[in-house]
């Protein structure tokens, strides 16, 4: 791997979008699910490469609230894909000192699922080399529609008043709320648009726009997507001298 990454200069937190599973797959005459199976493989990669990059906290967005529109086939073979992977990749992640959390609206996964989920949770919360956060079944807009749900339950109750409500508030009851806001945001495929992903806590991230499809996408890449961060200057709404 290139040393061309300086971890000094390196964002804390990534948060990629792994878009482009299906066209891999379909440019070789392959099922879709062949590339979601690819691509879940570069997610092995890609964490291992954290470490070295200085990234300490990264975020995938795996699956979102609008990708149940998809053909029955591709979504059964998405959840099935998931059940094997936490079930194959628990014990290295647990061993490589990973804490994994999961974001989003569980109630629809199946019950397996959502077992093997909050069983790797509780497995690796005490590891500290690299958090890494997976969204699943997850939607920006649902999100916050949800910490809003859950904050107007605290006022109704007399836990909190209107008076308590500012953005520091709401992002308490958000989903990412043990989280950094994300750095940086990385896009796969070519595709230029953020598809309703950490919406709130991307209000000041820099975004990188690739058109590596994500099973290509290597870990000399992901490093090179970060020496590039390392040369701009953030100015969070101000102006600086």
């Amino acid at each position: 791997m290139p040393k061309d990454a300086d971890a000094k200069t390196n964002p804390a937190h990534v948060a990629i979008i792994m878009d482009g599973n299906g066209r891999w797959a379909q440019k070789r005459g392959r099922p879709r699910l062949f590339g979601h199976h690819a691509g879940a493989r570069r997610v092995r990669e890609i964490v291992k490469a954290c470490p070295d990059l200085g990234v300490k906290y990264l975020t995938i967005f795996a699956f979102s609230t609008e990708n149940w529109k998809r053909t029955q086939t591709e979504v059964a073979g998405l959840m099935s894909l998931f059940r094997k992977y936490l079930e194959r990749e628990a014990q290295e992640l647990f061993e490589s000192g990973v804490c994994v959390r999961f974001i989003g609206d569980r109630i629809r996964l199946d019950d397996k699922l959502v077992t093997l989920m909050d069983d790797l949770e509780l497995r690796t919360a005490g590891n500290d080399l690299v958090h890494l956060t997976v969204a699943l079944n997850y939607g920006g807009r649902d999100e916050v529609t949800r910490a809003a749900k859950r904050l107007a339950y605290e006022i109704e109750q007399g836990r909190l008043t209107h008076d308590d409500v500012d953005a520091e508030t709401l992002s308490k009851f958000l989903d990412t709320h043990v989280l950094p806001d994300p750095d940086l945001v990385i896009r796969t495929s070519g595709e230029a648009r953020i598809s309703n992903f950490l919406l709130w806590q991307s209000a000041y991230a820099e975004y990188e726009f690739i058109d590596t499809l994500w099973p290509d996408f290597t870990a000399d890449e992901f490093a090179k997507v970060l020496a590039s961060f390392g040369g701009r200057e953030r100015r969070f709404g101000a102006v600086l001298t």
